[in-house]
């Protein structure tokens, strides 16, 4: 550095020195990791026939089909849904998990894409309609087990 050079900022006077131009390298990748985080957003839509059944996904209520819900790990989730009139059903649903999504592509793909991947999966589910059993044969039912109970094997 030579005298004339009368720096108004301090420590700057056309050239930089090795720990500034670090300070400046960490202050820059902070930024980029920060500004880059998060570039899969992952989305479960489920859809029922008929629609408007109540669905719980891992036995948490998350609305009525069609719904959708974002998740954060891929794995066999059990799915069930619950309308009137309707029976009852529940799936062990795998959610497949896609190729760049799998160990070490995924340290990539979470944090280092410069735009984000929306992983979409779509399942639908045909509701039964509940069979309705006639009261008498309920009751035909009940005795037929009852005298069973009592003669015995």
């Amino acid at each position: 550095m030579s005298d004339s050079c009368q720096p108004e900022i301090s420590g700057f006077c056309g050239e930089l020195t090795v720990n500034t131009k670090r300070r400046y390298l960490l202050a820059l990748l902070v930024l980029l990791a920060i500004s880059q985080s998060g570039c899969v957003h992952r989305r479960m839509t489920i859809r029922s026939i008929p629609s408007g059944a109540l669905v719980k996904v891992d036995g948490d209520e998350i609305g009525y089909t069609p719904v959708s819900v974002d998740f954060t790990y891929y794995a066999t989730r059990e799915i069930t849904l619950t309308k009137d009139g309707y029976e009852t059903q529940s799936v062990m649903q795998k959610v497949k998990t896609p190729w760049y999504q799998v160990f070490p592509l995924d340290a990539v793909s979470d944090n280092l894409l410069p735009f984000e991947v929306t992983n979409r999966h779509e399942f639908t589910y045909q509701l039964q309609p509940k069979v309705v059993v006639p009261t008498e044969e309920l009751l035909n039912r009940g005795n037929m087990l009852r005298n069973d109970t009592q003669i015995g094997p």
